[in-house]
C-alpha cells in the first residue's frame, strides 16, 4: 500500500500509520483512544498507552437515545486525559467502524483535532507490533466543550424525510441483503431492530466495506474511492449528501470516506438509520 500522503486523499492529514502510532507512543500531545464493536477487545490486548472508549457506556445517553451532552463528554475528556489541544487518535475492530463512530461523536463537540489510524486493530495485529493488558491512569484534566452541535455532520428522520422529497442523495451503506429487505440486519447477527425491512426511497447502495482494503483494513486510495462514489454512483463533490446504515455506526465510515479523504462539502450521518427507520409509522420504504 502507497504511503498516506501519495494516495490522493483531500485531508491526508486524518489519518496515521500504524509506523507514526508507533513512533508516538509516548507523546504527552496525543492521546491514542481504541473503540470497538466487541468491548473484551481492549483487556485482552492494546496498543500500550491507549484508553478505551466504549461506544455504549462512553458516547451514548444511559437514557435517551441520543448522545452524551456537554457535560458527559467534558468528564469522558477529563478521565481520558485529554485537553482542548490534545490529538486523538482512533483505531479499532471491524476496520475501524467504531472509531470513526468516535470520531464522528467527537466532531459533534468541535474536538477537531482527531485522526485515524489506518488500518485499525487488524494492520497493527498483523504486524505483530506490542500490545499490553496494561491499563493506563492519566492526570485527570480541565475540559471545556463546546455544546453539541448537531446542525453540519448528523441528520434526522424529519430532515431526511424531507432529504426524499427533494431528491437529494442518500448512500445505504449496509449489506445488499439488508438494503434489499431480505434481512434487517447484518447476516450471522440477531436479525431484530425494525419492523420493516427495505431501503429509504433513492437511496444508492453503497456496502461500507467497499472503501476498505479487505486484506488489512486500511482505506482504498483517492482514485478507487472517486471509482465508487462519483463514477459509477454519480455523486459530485458539491453534493448534499445523507449517509446511514443501522445505528449509525457503518455509516460514520462512509461519512469519513466522503467527508474527509474524499473533501465532499456537504455529507452528513444520519445515525437513527434504519433502527427508527424501519420502525417509523408511514414513512416511505422500497424494497
Amino acid at each position: 500500500m502507497t504511503e498516506i500522503t501519495n494516495r490522493g486523499y483531500a485531508n491526508p492529514d486524518v489519518l496515521v500509520s500504524t509506523d507514526w502510532v508507533a513512533e508516538h507512543l509516548n507523546d504527552p500531545s496525543i492521546r491514542i483512544i481504541e473503540s470497538n464493536e466487541d468491548p473484551l477487545l481492549y483487556p485482552s490486548g492494546h496498543i500500550p498507552g491507549a484508553v478505551q472508549v466504549d461506544w455504549t457506556t462512553d458516547l451514548n445517553d444511559p437514557l435517551r437515545r441520543d448522545y452524551l451532552n456537554r457535560e458527559g463528554f467534558e468528564k469522558l475528556m477529563s478521565r481520558i486525559g485529554a485537553t482542548n489541544d490534545t490529538t486523538v487518535v482512533f483505531y479499532g475492530d471491524k476496520n475501524n467502524w467504531w472509531a470513526c463512530y468516535a470520531f464522528w461523536v467527537f466532531h459533534l463537540f468541535g474536538h477537531t483535532n482527531a485522526k485515524i489510524v489506518d488500518g485499525g486493530r487488524l494492520k497493527w495485529e498483523q504486524e505483530e507490533r506490542e500490545l499490553t493488558r496494561d491499563v493506563p491512569s492519566y492526570p485527570a484534566t480541565q475540559y471545556t466543550a463546546q455544546e453539541r452541535d448537531d446542525s453540519k455532520i448528523r441528520a434526522f428522520r424529519d430532515q431526511v424525510l424531507k432529504h426524499v422529497e427533494a431528491g437529494l442523495p442518500l448512500v445505504d451503506v449496509r449489506s445488499p441483503d439488508e438494503f434489499s429487505g431480505k434481512l434487517l440486519h447484518m447476516a450471522n447477527y440477531p436479525q431484530e431492530g425494525a419492523l420493516r425491512g427495505g431501503h429509504i426511497p433513492g437511496a444508492k447502495s453503497v456496502p461500507w466495506a467497499r472503501a476498505a482494503n479487505p486484506e488489512d483494513g486500511t482505506f482504498k486510495d483517492a482514485a478507487a474511492l472517486t471509482a465508487i462514489y462519483q463514477d459509477e454512483q454519480g455523486l459530485k463533490p458539491d453534493d448534499n449528501i445523507v449517509a446511514y446504515c443501522r445505528i449509525g455506526e457503518r455509516s460514520s465510515h462512509t461519512w469519513f470516506v466522503l467527508k474527509y479523504l474524499l473533501g465532499y462539502k456537504n455529507v452528513r450521518n444520519y445515525d437513527g438509520s434504519w433502527t427508527e427507520w424501519g420502525n417509523s409509522v408511514g414513512v416511505p420504504i422500497e424494497k
